[in-house]
């Protein structure tokens, strides 16, 4: 993905990293659409910063996904990037069922349908752009568990798996696939993450996040360095370790 000159819808970049990246993703001189589910906050985003078009879009909605894409397409048919940003986190206990399983659905039907929902909406557009991509984001979750966030995890680790198929079946036309991985970073997903000092600072990770593109236009996987201890504790042999650090450490890892 080239840093400048696309047209970028952002579904789920109305708060935390996503419209953090929208915002400095537009500073680039690229044309920047917003999605989110609350009308407020896109009304709020759009007086804030005029020139970013919003639209409401719900990933867990297939009827949503597909209005929403369609109006984005008529308003700029010259989309080129996809970056399929939404996505839910909660804590969960998995020795009571009653407890966990609508968060569980609810975070499988937004972080892995909604991604699957978005890109089938919109990869026939893209491969009709002589350069476009499709951005997913998983997480360093999808590789080191935290073991609170059980279906948080899994979800990540599917993304990941989607974007390495994806991106050998579209080998050959003019679509890239780029995976964002991010650490923990400081936002409202989990409660009490914002003030985490062990998260990486919202605005350092996406400073680094659009000097990666920059420097990398043809990177498969897009990495902080930050997350780089959690993406290949395999790959080092110290996985247990990793998995052991995470957990103890991590403030909502009991």
């Amino acid at each position: 993905m080239n840093i400048s000159g696309n047209t970028i819808f952002i579904p789920g970049s109305t708060s935390g990293i996503g419209l953090a990246l929208a915002l400095a993703l537009r500073a680039k001189g690229n044309t920047v659409i917003v999605g989110g589910r609350r009308t407020e906050l896109l009304e709020r985003i759009a007086a804030a910063h005029p020139g970013i078009d919003t639209v409401q879009i719900d990933v867990a909605d297939p009827a949503s996904v597909a209005s929403a894409t369609k109006q984005v397409l008529a308003g700029h048919p010259d989309l080129n990037v996809l970056v399929a940003m939404a996505g839910v986190m909660h804590i969960e206990d998995w020795r009571d069922p009653a407890s966990f399983l609508t968060t569980a659905e609810s975070t499988v039907t937004t972080n892995v349908l909604g991604p699957i929902r978005l890109i089938a909406a919109l990869v026939e557009h893209l491969q009709t752009r002589p350069d476009a991509t499709i951005m997913t984001v998983s997480s360093g979750l999808a590789f080191t568990p935290l073991k609170v966030t059980p279906s948080y995890n899994a979800s990540k680790a599917a993304i990941h798996m989607l974007s390495e198929s994806l991106r050998l079946q579209l080998a050959g036309t003019s679509v890239k696939v780029t995976e964002l991985e991010p650490p923990s970073v400081r936002t409202a997903l989990l409660p009490g993450q914002e003030d985490n000092e062990l998260a990486m600072p919202l605005d350092e990770f996406v400073a680094e996040v659009v000097d990666l593109i920059e420097a990398r236009p043809d990177a498969e996987e897009i990495q902080v360095e930050r997350v780089k201890y959690l993406r290949y504790g395999e790959a080092r042999g110290d996985y247990d370790e990793v998995v052991r650090t995470l957990n103890h450490s991590d403030p909502h890892g009991e």
